[in-house]
């Protein structure tokens, strides 16, 4: 059976909201769930069960100007203070469960917060997990990608782009209930956001060879809001030797919320106690 915690610390960029889910007994390991952009950390439970269930902590946060953190509008303020929020998030789960293998599982806006951090110093982890990563930026045209550091800096919460909803899943149960969540952001991507995740795709870009951990990349074929090819790029430049790139033919963005999600957390569940040492 999985407990709950709930928590708060004070992160770079205001007050953060976090949670975990932990094991009954003694964890084998910490994971840190890294959330996509409009989204909460409350949306990652089902996935969190099932490292519990394998024996894994899981522990999240909500970015700021997301879920239940300060800020709004899905303004995250700056990628560094995201990148130091993860940071912050994955020093307070390792301390409550201190020796044990740690990883960081990012999805979408999420994996290019922890791709940008493992590229921008240092970490110690056991290994990477990115879902989706949004590491090539498409949405958008020529225009508004160039008039988006102007407006970021004058209107930062100005919404430059407008996502839908529909390329979230195929599951339209998935498609609603995003569309509902009051703690999803329904409204366009700020100007500060999009200039920050586009500054960061291009720095992931060109320093890919400091991204050194063992690393697992999943990725749906027919994703229409995180290019596939930041998982072309990540297989062909990343750094590790340990590096797995799984494509799932035919499924959208949210791996994790389409019909074929059980086998997808399977095999993340599969390649995390693969790095796990012997029981």
């Amino acid at each position: 059976m999985t407990r709950n915690e709930t928590g708060e610390f004070q992160g770079a960029g205001g007050r953060i909201f976090w949670q975990a889910w932990l094991p009954e007994g003694d964890p084998r390991a910490v994971a840190v769930i890294v959330h996509g952009y409009a989204e909460h950390s409350g949306r990652y439970a089902h996935v969190a069960k099932r490292l519990n269930d394998a024996g894994i902590a899981a522990y999240s946060f909500d970015h700021i100007g997301h879920g239940r953190s300060d800020g709004k509008n899905a303004n995250v303020g700056s990628l560094d203070a995201a990148a130091d929020n993860v940071a912050t998030m994955l020093a307070t789960a390792t301390a409550k469960h201190p020796g044990l293998p740690s990883f960081l599982i990012g999805h979408s806006m999420g994996g290019l917060t922890t791709a940008y951090l493992a590229t921008r110093d240092p970490i110690e982890v056991t290994g990477i997990v990115l879902s989706a990563p949004a590491i090539v930026i498409e949405a958008g045209n020529a225009v508004q990608k160039a008039l988006a550091p102007l407006i970021s800096r004058l209107l930062p919460n100005l919404p430059v782009l407008k996502l839908d909803s529909n390329l979230v899943s195929r599951d339209p149960d998935v498609v609603r209930d995003y569309d509902t969540d009051p703690l999803n952001h329904h409204g366009g991507v700020p100007a500060r956001t999009a200039t920050e995740m586009l500054h960061a795709g291009e720095f992931v870009t060109a320093h890919l060879d400091r991204l050194t951990a063992p690393l697992l990349v999943q990725q749906g074929t027919a994703d229409g809001l995180a290019s596939p090819k930041g998982a072309d790029l990540l297989e062909k430049s990343a750094a590790p030797k340990d590096k797995t790139v799984l494509r799932y033919d035919g499924l959208y963005h949210e791996i994790y919320n389409e019909p074929e999600q059980d086998k997808v957390i399977t095999d993340l569940v599969n390649w995390l106690e693969a790095h796990l040492p012997a029981q």
